[in-house]
């Protein structure tokens, strides 16, 4: 058979068929956006959606209504951030425009026309030329690959933004549902400061006690007034993080509970909890992407060193007086200059700076997760101890301190002191509590992504400041 001749018209059919192609690539129907929805359902059963229209807009109000309805649990105010946080709505437009990116690399660039006009005496010449990028034709299957590459990196980003967010609307909540039980705590610890203020108060009127005594009552009251104070102030403040992190813009409409829930039976063994880490880890899995991707754009790099535009065009020329001019002509950047080294260089040390970014992932991952579990394990140890054994221990020494002021073995004061006591291990025991379940909220946290800080120093480090201002 014998060959097509290169000729014009050959080659504007060529290139057509290859614009046509090209153009075939098209965006996906929920633009890529279904895996987000399978793996947060996989990994928290949950339901995360993308709103784009009033519709699902208003389906979404109906449901965090219902939710809003009964008392506020961890899991319905996870939901609700999954489907009501205007930042991660914000965010979720970043695989659009990811996929953007995908498309219009898949896709040929537009042709370019071009049309003179010359004239010599009674003499009309009309030029026309169209130029198609030939360098990006050849290169298309490996920029194609890139821009996949980072699409994917893209979207299991946004799969660890909404992890960490359900990780800290998690942990919001245990620390507002702990810090309203606290200041309900601290306010019957008022209470009995209270009485013993105003009973020290009219000792000291009736001359059975002297100044000083009367004074630290007083004292103790004002302490416990401050107390009372901060603690509402600090469930005031973790109250609004949640509603922040819900997207909600009526913060009256949340009740909560008035307890956190009871400490588990026993905790599951993690057996390797570090490999667990390497395998599951979202953050990893894109420090890999990434190093791929950049892997094909340095070879990539390398392969248009020396010639990074090349274009292949038609000419027609046609004048009043001659015959028509048709023909091809091919343009390309001569490297005199630079010789393309400066932009292999920049690839290498990107894709070097990515594989030491990967490591250090790794290396950070491994300690976050040893660090997280044995954190779950000691705030579980720590809660268990203060509710099995010291709170009883205070209850029982309440109730023998009891028997002996009926038997008036004991003054009111010292029935008063026992009680503030007995208060300070029920609050002692609410904060440990709260600790083991931040901490069990950053562990599932490590075992996905990054968790950060842990939540639990943060809460412990302002816990302790709150109590050195106290004193």
């Amino acid at each position: 058979m014998k060959p097509m001749p290169l000729t014009p018209r050959t080659l504007t059919l060529v290139l057509l068929s290859a614009t046509l192609l090209g153009g075939c690539a098209g965006f996906a129907p929920d633009g890529g956006f279904g895996a987000i929805e399978t793996a947060t359902q996989a990994r928290l059963q949950k339901d995360v959606v993308w709103t784009r229209d009033a519709e699902a807009r208003s389906a979404i109000d109906a449901r965090i209504d219902a939710l809003l309805a009964q008392p506020l649990t961890a899991d319905a105010a996870v939901q609700i951030a999954l489907l009501n946080n205007p930042g991660l709505q914000a965010a979720f437009n970043t695989l659009g425009i990811a996929e953007a990116d995908w498309v219009a690399a898949r896709r040929l660039p537009n042709p370019g026309f071009s049309l003179g006009r010359l004239a010599r005496g009674s003499e009309v010449e009309w030029e026309r030329s169209l130029h198609f990028n030939l360098a990006m034709l050849l290169t298309l299957p490996m920029r194609a690959d890139i821009e996949q590459r980072l699409f994917e990196q893209t979207r299991r980003g946004l799969v660890l933004d909404v992890l960490k967010l359900a990780a800290d609307t998690r942990r919001a909540w245990v620390v507002a549902v702990a810090a309203a039980q606290t200041a309900a705590y601290q306010r019957q610890a008022m209470e009995a400061a209270e009485a013993g203020a105003e009973l020290a108060r009219r000792m000291a009127q009736a001359g059975n006690w002297s100044p000083l005594q009367r004074a630290r009552e007083q004292a103790f009251y004002a302490d416990t007034a401050l107390a009372v104070a901060r603690a509402e102030q600090a469930r005031l403040g973790a109250r609004e993080r949640l509603v922040r992190l819900m997207g909600l813009t009526a913060p009256e409409r949340v009740k909560l509970p008035e307890r956190l829930p009871e400490l588990p039976a026993s905790l599951p063994v993690l057996a390797n909890v570090e490999q667990q880490a390497m395998d599951t880890r979202i953050d990893l899995q894109m420090t890999r992407l990434q190093a791929e991707a950049l892997a094909k754009q340095l070879g990539l790099t390398r392969s248009t060193r020396f010639i990074n535009v090349l274009e292949l065009g038609v000419i027609n020329n046609r004048s009043n007086e001659a015959p028509t001019q048709r023909g091809y002509e091919i343009s390309f950047e001569l490297p005199l200059f630079d010789f393309g080294q400066t932009r292999v260089v920049q690839a290498e040390s990107r894709y070097r700076q990515a594989l030491e970014r990967a490591r250090e992932v790794a290396v950070n991952a491994r300690s976050e997760v040893r660090e997280a579990y044995a954190l779950q394990q000691g705030q579980y140890a720590i809660a268990r101890h203060l509710r099995d054994e010291v709170v009883p221990l205070k209850q029982r020494i309440s109730e023998e301190n009891q028997l002996r002021y009926n038997g008036m073995l004991i003054g009111v004061f010292e029935l008063l002191a026992d009680a503030r006591a007995q208060i300070a291990s029920v609050n002692a025991a609410i904060e440990a509590q709260r600790d083991f379940w931040l901490a069990d909220a950053d562990l599932a946290m490590a075992l996905v992504g990054s968790p950060g800080k842990l939540a639990v120093a943060n809460v412990s480090s302002a816990a302790a400041a709150d109590a050195g201002g106290g004193h």
